[in-house]
C-alpha cells in the first residue's frame, strides 16, 4: 500500500533513501578498514638492528631487506659469519598477518642446516623481532631486537 506523499518525499522513497545511505556507509567503513590494514603492513624496505655479540662481546649492525606481496614476505639478509662476507641469504616461509610478520632463515654450516626463526610486530618505522636460533647444545636461544627502517 502506498502512503500519500508528505511534502516532496513519500514514505517509500524515504525508506529507500535510508537503506541506500546505510549500504553506502557500510561500504565506506569496509574500504576504510581495508586501507588501514594495507597501510599498517608496509614492511617492505631495509631494516637495521644490532645483533648482540656472543659472550658479552660488542654487537654488530645487521641490515635485512624485506618485500611484502599481499600476505607473503620475501627478502634477504647478510650471510653472516666472520666479517659478514658471502652472498645474501634468502628468507623463507615469510608471512604477514596484519602487523605481525614471521620468516625463517636457513644457513648451511659444516653439512648441517641451521634454521633461525624470526617473529616480529611492525609499528610504523619500528619492527620488534624475536629471533630464535639453536644454541651450541641444541637448546633454543631467544634474542629480542628492535629493527629500524633504513632511510636508504
Amino acid at each position: 500500500m502506498r502512503h500519500p506523499p508528505t511534502g516532496n518525499i513519500s514514505a517509500q522513497d524515504s525508506a529507500l533513501s535510508v537503506t541506500m545511505t546505510k549500504k553506502l556507509l557500510f561500504l565506506m567503513t569496509i574500504l576504510l578498514v581495508a586501507s588501514f590494514a594495507l597501510m599498517a603492513a608496509d614492511v617492505s624496505g631495509k631494516w637495521t638492528f644490532e645483533q648482540p655479540g656472543r659472550g658479552g662481546n660488542p654487537g654488530r649492525p645487521v641490515t635485512i631487506t624485506l618485500k611484502a606481496d599481499g600476505s607473503t614476505l620475501t627478502g634477504t639478509m647478510p650471510a653472516g659469519g666472520r666479517g659478514g662476507g658471502g652472498d645474501p641469504i634468502a628468507i623463507s616461509d615469510g608471512k604477514i598477518d596484519g602487523n605481525n610478520v614471521t620468516f625463517t632463515v636457513k644457513r648451511e654450516m659444516n653439512g648441517n642446516t641451521i634454521v633461525t626463526k624470526y617473529e616480529g610486530v611492525l609499528n610504523g618505522d619500528e619492527l620488534k623481532l624475536k629471533i630464535t636460533r639453536p644454541g651450541q647444545d641444541g637448546t633454543p636461544v631467544v634474542v629480542d631486537v628492535v629493527a629500524k627502517r633504513s632511510a636508504t
